[in-house]
């Protein structure tokens, strides 16, 4: 079932009332300060304000009180995920002695294995960003590829599935996302697309709107498998200028890179809301060459009316209309991807902010609320 085109009017949140007099337990895998997945929990927690809100852990930086943290808190694990893996599972099995009515989890590693009371009287429910990456897709994520990791691998996926069987009900944020909890874990999902706050992004000040469109722009976090280098080789092979902004682990490699590379590469780091909508409404397009479960950036970036060109895989082929709003590529090749800027006026930027709207928070707000009216009954 997909849910993405059920979108009634903001308010008619009938899942939420599901809720009422339930007592509900949120639950997240470690919470960080600015990632995709820690937003979506945001919306979720504020579609049911009255519940107590789990997670392993809390980065440095983040303040939000109201979290509860794991025993994996309080020990140095939590300053290695890869370390701490193992255990995750079993840290959902003894969050608390506390039992809830519902349980909703938000997953993207074990998340969804916790369990909050016997399945007779505790209905669990899993909102899931994807299957553990690392766990059951390597190709895509090259921390869990190591010839050396098979058999731990294959252990953790074990686990993984003996540990959420008690699971009721699954949504997935993408269809993508929908058909490996199909493959890896034989179960049936539902699709809610995550909130994008497109009301924020295409409500830019004249300033921005009125921008030349001068350059080209790549936004993420700054690790291998976003593919920065090859956004870098897509620039230089246009001969366009391009920024690229975001923060991580790949900060010192990319500024190598563009030293060598024969077009300007400006990096933003750690950009605002504000000026993170300023670089989209100034970009040619946003380029995004990167299998993403989702991909929240493509959405904002259209809600700026900016075309994204990017891999034709992915969340991509549900945000994306290819020759309408952007261009999907079929091979991770710079020539291939440079080859269709040419083509970017053929887009009407009006039809590229109207396809974000799809996408937007009082559309989360009713699909996801349906989905736990649906799975409560």
């Amino acid at each position: 079932m997909d849910m993405t085109e059920q979108t009634p009017p903001v308010g008619q949140h009938e899942g939420l009332r599901a809720l009422a007099g339930s007592s509900v337990a949120l639950v997240h895998e470690w919470f960080g300060v600015t990632g995709g997945s820690e937003k979506v929990f945001g919306s979720i927690a504020d579609l049911v304000p009255h519940a107590e809100r789990f997670v392993l852990w809390k980065d440095r930086g983040v303040e939000e009180p109201a979290l509860r943290e794991s025993w994996l808190a309080r020990t140095p694990l939590r300053h290695n995920k890869a370390m701490a893996l193992p255990l995750m599972p079993m840290t959902w099995r003894t969050l608390t002695r506390r039992r809830f009515d519902v349980v909703i989890s938000s997953s993207h590693a074990f998340a969804h294995t916790v369990k909050l009371g016997p399945p007779e009287t505790t209905r669990h429910l899993s909102y899931v960003h994807a299957p553990a990456r690392y766990l059951w897709s390597p190709a895509f994520d090259s921390r869990g590829s190591s010839p050396l990791l098979a058999l731990p691998r294959r252990a953790l996926q074990a686990v993984d599935v003996r540990f959420s069987r008690h699971v009721h009900s699954y949504a997935a944020n993408s269809r993508e996302v929908q058909a490996r909890i199909r493959h890896y874990w034989q179960r049936d999902a539902v699709v809610v697309n995550p909130p994008v706050d497109v009301t924020f992004f295409s409500s830019a000040p004249a300033a921005d709107r009125n921008q030349a469109r001068d350059y080209l722009l790549g936004v993420g976090r700054w690790i291998p498998y976003k593919r920065f280098d090859l956004i870098i080789a897509i620039a230089e092979a246009a001969g366009l200028p391009v920024v690229i902004a975001g923060s991580g682990p790949e900060e010192i490699n990319l500024r190598r890179l563009a030293e060598r590379t024969g077009v300007p590469v400006t990096f933003e780091v750690t950009p605002s809301k504000e000026r993170l909508r300023q670089l989209y409404w100034g970009a040619k397009a946003l380029l995004f060459p990167v299998h993403e479960d989702f991909g929240i950036i493509p959405v904002e970036a259209q809600a700026c009316g900016t075309p994204v060109i990017g891999i034709n895989r992915g969340g991509l082929l549900e945000t994306v209309v290819d020759g309408e709003t952007g261009f999907l590529i079929d091979s991770a090749d710079a020539a291939a991807f440079a080859a269709v800027l040419d083509r970017l006026d053929e887009l009407d930027r009006d039809r590229v902010r109207s396809n974000a709207s799809r996408f937007s928070e009082a559309a989360f707000a009713a699909n996801f609320s349906a989905w736990v009216e649906d799975a409560v009954a």
